[in-house]
């Protein structure tokens, strides 16, 4: 799957976010042994409790048992076109979560064009 179709998953999946509070759909793609895994934000009246795209794509992968994590694209579709990189990329948790589970994964963000390694978002990350 190219960079371009795993941007164009995130953004559908995005499409079917639950966010009554923010209105802030993202949407999460990633591919593990091979498969296509989605997620997308779910939001609770109880704001911290919130489920981000990224975890839900990685708890999707890592419950049905898939391989390595390669690649993971995120999309953010209510982020203006002018918007800049940092009102695109992973929040803190989601960024530990892909140092955990995905650590060798490429990572691409849509409306960026450059493609982006766990060190990158997190170069300090905790680990074993």
């Amino acid at each position: 799957m190219t960079r371009d179709e795993l941007l164009a998953a995130a953004r559908e999946a995005a499409s079917l976010a639950h966010c009554p509070y923010s209105h802030f759909r993202v949407g999460a793609a990633l591919l593990a042994g091979g498969k296509l895994y989605t997620g997308v934000n779910i939001e609770i009246s109880s704001y911290g409790l919130t489920l981000c795209a990224e975890r839900s794509a990685l708890a999707a992968a890592l419950s049905a048992g898939a391989g390595a994590i390669t690649h993971v694209a995120v999309a953010c579709i209510d982020t203006p076109a002018a918007a800049p990189l940092n009102q695109r990329t992973p929040c803190g948790a989601c960024r530990q979560w892909l140092a955990d589970l995905a650590p060798n994964a490429t990572i691409y963000i849509d409306g960026a064009s450059q493609d982006f390694s766990v060190s990158d978002l997190l170069p300090h990350a905790f680990g074993l």
